[in-house]
């Protein structure tokens, strides 16, 4: 196969130009993933519901308060914001597992057993679901 390059790309100059337009050109289609409203409430639900929690949460083997877990959710949150744009996004990215060791995290439940805390959220998130449907449906028929 031969490849051309025109005399006009071979300085090098001319190469960055070419470069640079081309992430230009590139540029929109990056844009920063923002969620809507209503997605940003839902992940604020499920971080609230860990910080106020009385539960254990673990990460990487040690033991953490419902606040500093959801304090750790939400840096991860502002790190992979650009990614989420559902809470099922923030689940995955930001509460299944740690980038460091890939273990995943742990909640301790009041009866002591311990579950995935991906699977308690998406339990949470499912429950936050349901009650705003509920609350909705209510709102529809007041309004009738």
């Amino acid at each position: 196969m031969n490849i051309h390059v025109s005399k006009s790309l071979s300085h090098p100059l001319s190469v960055i130009v070419a470069t640079v337009a081309m992430l230009a050109l590139a540029l929109p289609g990056l844009a920063r993933a923002t969620p809507d409203p209503a997605v940003a409430e839902t992940i604020e639900y499920l971080i609230a519901s860990v910080s106020e929690s009385d539960l254990t949460f673990i990460r990487n083997g040690k033991r953490y308060a419902g606040s500093e877990a959801a304090e750790h959710m939400r840096k991860k949150y502002d790190y992979f914001d650009d990614d989420i744009v559902s809470a099922e996004d923030f689940i995955r990215l930001a509460a299944t597992r740690s980038l460091m060791s890939g273990k995943p995290y742990y909640v301790v439940l009041a009866d002591g057993t311990r579950t995935k805390t991906a699977d308690w959220l998406g339990t949470r998130l499912g429950e936050y679901r349901l009650q705003m449907a509920e609350q909705a449906l209510a709102q529809e028929s007041e309004n009738e």
